[in-house]
C-alpha cells in the first residue's frame, strides 16, 4: 500500500519564494531534473544558510560537494545540500572560488559542517574561512596535491607498502608494470575510423577475400570415379561380415569357450 506522504514535496513555487528570500545575493536560480539550486555570492553564503535554517525550515545540511571545472577563473564550485523535514523537501546552495579565496566556514550553523568542510578541502584543496581544525581527513599524513582535482594523476605520486626491512610502511615513488593503455569499445561492426595494425601494408584497406568458385566438376572431385568409392563398403564393415556368428544353446545364451 501507497503511503500518503509524497516522496518529496512539489517544487511549484518554491524556486521563485527562496530567489526573493536570498535577494541581492541571489546569482543565479537552476530548476532542472526534479531538483532547484541557488547560486550565491561567496561573502554572502553564511548569512543565506542561516536564513534558510531559521526562516524558511531547512534544517539539516546533509553534504557539502566540490566540483572542480578547470577552465573556469574560479574553478572550484562548493555545494550544500540542505534538507526540509518539515516540508520533505531539498535544495541546493552554491558558491564558486579558486585556491587562494577561502570560502566562510559555516560550522557555527552546522557542526557537522567541521567534517564536510574538510573532506572539501583534502579532495579539492578548497580553504574554508573560520574552521578552526582544516586537516586532512580522507588521505594519509604527507600526502601530496588533491585526489579530486581534474589535474590529478589518475596514479598519484607515490605508492606505500610495507617493508620487511624497515618493520614499518613506506612511500615510493609510483612504479607501473606497464604504461596506460587506450581502449577502444567501438562496436566492431561499424569499423574504426583509423587504420588497425597491420592494414597498412595494404595500403590502409583490407580487400575482401576472393569466394571459391566450383563451377565445374574437377574443381569439387565429385564425378562417376567418386561416387564408385562411396558406394564400396569400409573395411570395417568388410571385417564385421566375415566374423562367425557366436553359437546359441537351447537357452539362447553363449556357453563359455564357444564362439572363439
Amino acid at each position: 500500500m501507497a503511503h500518503s506522504a509524497p516522496v518529496i514535496s512539489s517544487n511549484t513555487g518554491v524556486a521563485a519564494k527562496l530567489g526573493k528570500a536570498i535577494g541581492a545575493a541571489l546569482l543565479d536560480t537552476v530548476e532542472a531534473y526534479g531538483e532547484i539550486s541557488f547560486t550565491v555570492e561567496r561573502s554572502k553564503l553564511a548569512t543565506v544558510l542561516e536564513k534558510l535554517r531559521d526562516k524558511h525550515e531547512y534544517q539539516q545540511l546533509m553534504e557539502i560537494a566540490g566540483v572542480d571545472y578547470p577552465d573556469r577563473p574560479e574553478r572550484f564550485e562548493v555545494c550544500y545540500h540542505l534538507l526540509s523535514l518539515t516540508k520533505n523537501h531539498r535544495i541546493r546552495v552554491k558558491v564558486s572560488t579558486d585556491e587562494d579565496n577561502a570560502v566562510p566556514s559555516v560550522t557555527h550553523i552546522w557542526e557537522v559542517a567541521g567534517w564536510l568542510e574538510r573532506e572539501v578541502f583534502d579532495m579539492y584543496g578548497v580553504l574554508f574561512d573560520g574552521n578552526t581544525d582544516l586537516r586532512r581527513i580522507l588521505t594519509d599524513y604527507g600526502f601530496q596535491g588533491h585526489p579530486f582535482r581534474k589535474d590529478f594523476p589518475l596514479t598519484g605520486y607515490v605508492e606505500m607498502r610495507y617493508s620487511e626491512e624497515a618493520k614499518r610502511v613506506v612511500y615510493e615513488p609510483v612504479k607501473l608494470a606497464q604504461d596506460f593503455r587506450s581502449f577502444d569499445f567501438m562496436s566492431p561492426w561499424e569499423g574504426a575510423d583509423y587504420i588497425l595494425p597491420g592494414d597498412e601494408k595494404v595500403g590502409g584497406e583490407t580487400p575482401p577475400p576472393t569466394p571459391k568458385t566450383t563451377d565445374d566438376k574437377k574443381d569439387t572431385g565429385a564425378g562417376d570415379k567418386a561416387n564408385e568409392e562411396a558406394a564400396k563398403p569400409s573395411k570395417r564393415k568388410e571385417a564385421a561380415a566375415k566374423k562367425p556368428a557366436p553359437k546359441r544353446t537351447k537357452s539362447g545364451t553363449q556357453k563359455k569357450g564357444e564362439g572363439k
